[in-house]
């Protein structure tokens, strides 16, 4: 990945998203204006920060790009495998729609969702010119969101899932995951022979391992160019909110997507 800053806003992209001219932007904790527990970048709305803080952390964000906060499309993220496909903005005074992916061809749209463990996961396809963000935490990667957004991609865009390139970023790493035997059972119905893989063992307990589960998802679904970030956010929470490390009482951190204009 590569580390940009526009004053004190840090962000992240990744090259092979780059390479293709779409812009995307995993922006860090940095450079917002919630104070703590939410410090300081916090883009989500249901964890007590104040909401108008949240929205200008959130034009903040969109500014350190160049897009336009009305540009934004964004969901009621709920851990589901839901899909919408959109052709234009979401107004801000129509309610979220509930999905856990967006797509969109159109590059007057910013595509953008909120994080702090779970796994976003963001795809192009150079071909359709289409772009869309998922997030998959251990619900949306048991049902398989990545996977059923793939589906939607060669179903509504015609996307030839070889073309598509994919990113899957900032998470929770396997050894700060430990799950308990009804995920680790679900997991095993999922992924059968490849479960053993996903699901190591540190002191005893079993772990899941969120970035190779999607990977082995998008690539039974034959996408090839798949980079890992392999940046995890219990590891890392001066620059991440992470959910289980800081016990609940945090943020969370936005990735955008856009396509050229």
């Amino acid at each position: 990945m590569r580390f940009h800053r526009f004053g004190g806003i840090h962000y992240f992209s990744f090259e092979n998203l780059d390479e293709c001219g779409v812009l995307n932007a995993t922006f860090t904790r940095k450079g917002g204006l919630s104070p703590s527990p939410w410090s300081s970048l916090n883009v989500g709305g249901l964890r007590g920060d104040d909401h108008a803080r949240v929205l200008n952390n959130r034009v903040l964000a969109f500014h350190s790009v160049g897009r336009a906060p009305d540009s934004v499309y964004d969901a009621w993220q709920v851990h589901g495998n839901e899909v919408i496909c959109t052709t234009a903005p979401r107004p801000i005074d129509i309610p979220h729609k509930k999905a856990d992916a967006i797509f969109t061809d159109r590059p007057e749209v910013t595509l953008f969702m909120r994080f702090a463990d779970c796994v976003p996961i963001l795809l192009y396809d150079p071909n359709r010119k289409v772009i869309g963000l998922v997030h998959a935490g251990w619900q949306g990667t048991i049902s398989q969101v990545v996977t059923r957004s793939l589906d939607v991609m060669t179903a509504h865009y015609g996307s030839n899932l070889a073309n598509v390139k994919a990113a899957i970023g900032p998470s929770i790493c396997p050894e700060h995951y430990q799950v308990g035997m009804d995920i680790v059972n679900k997991a095993r119905q999922v992924f059968g022979d490849d479960a053993p893989s996903l699901l190591p063992m540190y002191n005893s307990n079993c772990h899941f391992n969120l970035w190779e589960a999607n990977r082995l998802l998008l690539e039974r679904k034959g996408v090839r160019d798949v980079s890992v970030s392999k940046i995890c956010t219990a590891c890392n929470l001066e620059d991440w909110y992470s959910h289980r490390a800081e016990n609940g009482h945090t943020g969370r951190f936005g990735v955008l997507m856009a396509l050229s204009i």
